[in-house]
């Protein structure tokens, strides 16, 4: 299983730019890293004993801010994906006068288990640190 990862400062930074740059209908979606959970839990504990129990119901094996179907509405403007209202052509206007644009390719997806970024064990030992436990001692 993976999942997608951000930092209380990314959350602020993306409403910020939302605030300065949208026009209001638009999904704007994040680039930000993925994790695999086993990695996670082997970051907390080194000796940790994973059993592997399948999946829950209503459990995703990987979260999708972009679906397939969306990809037909979806611009990259390099820091964020934005899907699209039906209205497109108004918001690609106004997303073309700020940001270098390009259409995503049709049938693209957006998930966490295909995702470019992952991090690693290190870093998610760091993300602890700085942003849920300023004393968690990684091993």
């Amino acid at each position: 299983m993976t999942r997608f990862n951000i930092t209380l400062d990314q959350s602020v930074q993306m409403v910020l730019f939302s605030l300065e740059n949208a026009i209001g209908g638009e999904i704007l979606v994040p680039k930000i890293p993925s994790y695999k959970i086993v990695d996670l839990a082997k970051s907390i504990s080194k000796n940790c004993k994973i059993k592997i129990i399948g999946i829950r119901p209503g459990e995703k094996i990987h979260e999708e801010m972009v679906t397939e179907s969306d990809s037909f509405s979806t611009i990259d403007i390099g820091k964020y994906y934005i899907i699209l209202p039906t209205d497109k052509k108004k918001f690609i206007s106004h997303y073309n006068k700020k940001f270098k644009t390009r259409n995503v390719d049709k049938g693209f997806k957006y998930n966490s288990g295909l995702n470019d970024v992952f991090l690693t064990k290190d870093k998610i030992r760091k993300l602890i640190k700085e942003n849920v436990d300023k004393n968690f001692k990684p091993f």
